[in-house]
């Protein structure tokens, strides 16, 4: 069987499943099965808008980020559920435990992808065979169809599962370049978005074979140096290797939510940015890190919507401080106007254990007042292990509740963060 797989390449599979929420939920509810499915928040808010949907809901039109009343419009016998992480979270745990049986190479991307790097895996049968298998076992134990890519690099890979949807496999090899990417149109390439295409246009850069043989110099002036890395990618290069461990990095960790009404009224304001600060504040706590920059967003009535961050001397988690922060660069930004939606971000984080707190005259006092407990913990923590105390807002049992504040991109970045690092098995 070793001599199925490259001598020097790679062999890497991307797994992506297939309208992962609504799947989930018919997997649960079997009567769903078959019906015209969308996944929406509260129908009676505004933040109902289409998160993912069946493909018998996208026969009649209906799509990711719709508003709700429009696919009612499109689909009148619509079915609509509300999300239910937890299921979510449990079914992509599943899914994932199903992929490490195959490789300890398995970076996740995000609740409902991820890359297998199958090089070594060649105990388990050529590199079809191991596709083949994982989407029946992930069909057969968690009752969720998938479509997966194989190829010798990721770009490719993530290309490749895109093509056959839902329940397909295909093979992309470096050889298939010219023949199957570069006829499509530039918009269809993986990390091209509407934006970057229109962009490319102006450069009369249509399709990924035009992107394939652009010059270097224009694309970087048009994109920066996003340009000649996309032309890498359109050529069907692509050196990045699969990393379980890129799940864990993380640069920011914010929260915003969508306003059931237009507010104008400041105090009411200042309260949803308080309760935002305490969601932030959470999840800073559990990740041990600590924000060195602090942003706000605000979006208007009319859809106008500004960021505003503020570099910090110190290092802060508290909500008080993260709170007082962004209140300040409320205060200072809001035109008042009537808001839609209000976000804070910490962003440039540091690991707890690597900050390092610049004291001056106002916090000294404060901050030695605590020298004597930080002095216990940390002998306690240097004879029997860093995790043997930590303060109770750290404890893993802490959820916090997207349905009520936060947004579907927060969770898949929560997901990854926590998401643990099994060991690979064979299948039994």
């Amino acid at each position: 069987m070793k001599q199925m797989y490259p001598k020097n390449g790679r062999v890497i599979l991307h797994v992506d499943m297939n309208s992962f929420y609504a799947s989930v939920e018919m997997a649960y509810d079997p009567t769903l099965k078959g019906k015209p499915l969308a996944i929406a928040g509260n129908p009676e808010e505004r933040r109902g808008i289409i998160v993912t949907c069946s493909y018998e809901a996208r026969s009649f039109g209906v799509k990711t980020t719709m508003p709700l009343w429009e696919a009612k419009k499109l689909c009148p016998q619509l079915i609509v559920r509300k999300p239910n992480f937890d299921r979510y979270r449990a079914a992509s745990i599943g899914m994932f435990e199903i992929l490490n049986q195959y490789s300890t190479l398995v970076e996740p991307v995000s609740i409902d992808e991820g890359y297998v790097d199958i090089t070594e895996s060649y105990e388990y049968g050529s590199p079809l065979e191991i596709a083949e298998t994982i989407q029946k076992r992930i069909m057969s134990q968690l009752d969720l169809p998938c479509s997966i890519g194989v190829a010798p690099n990721k770009f490719l890979a993530k290309m490749a599962s895109d093509m056959k949807k839902p329940m397909g496999i295909t093979v992309l090899r470096k050889r298939d370049v010219k023949s199957v990417l570069w006829p499509l149109e530039v918009e269809e390439m993986h990390g091209v978005g509407k934006k970057t295409g229109e962009k490319l246009r102006t450069i009369d850069i249509k399709v990924i074979g035009d992107l394939a043989q652009a010059n270097e110099i224009q694309l970087k002036s048009i994109l920066g140096i996003n340009g000649p890395r996309l032309k890498e990618r359109a050529n069907g290069n692509d050196r990045r290797p699969v990393d379980p461990d890129a799940a864990s990095e993380f640069k920011s960790i914010g929260n915003s939510t969508t306003l059931p009404r237009d507010v104008s009224n400041q105090q009411e304001l200042l309260h949803v940015l308080e309760s935002l600060a305490r969601t932030v504040t959470v999840r800073l706590k559990r990740k041990k890190v600590l924000a060195t920059s602090v942003g706000i967003t605000i979006r208007y009535k009319d859809r106008k919507t500004i960021t505003r961050s503020k570099k910090l001397q110190n290092p802060v988690q508290q909500d008080g401080e993260l709170y007082t922060i962004a209140k300040q660069l409320f205060l200072k930004h809001w035109n008042g106007e009537r808001v839609r939606l209000l976000g804070i971000t910490s962003m440039d984080l540091v690991e707890m254990n690597e900050a390092v707190k610049q004291l001056d005259l106002f916090n000294y006092e404060k901050e030695a007042k605590k020298e004597p407990l930080f002095e216990t913990l940390a002998a306690l923590r240097e004879k029997f292990g860093t995790h043997i105390i930590d303060r109770a807002v750290m404890m893993p049992e802490i959820k916090i509740q997207q349905q009520k504040v936060g947004t579907e991109t927060s969770f898949n970045k929560d997901f990854l963060q926590d998401f643990p690092k099994r060991k690979a098995k064979k299948d039994e």
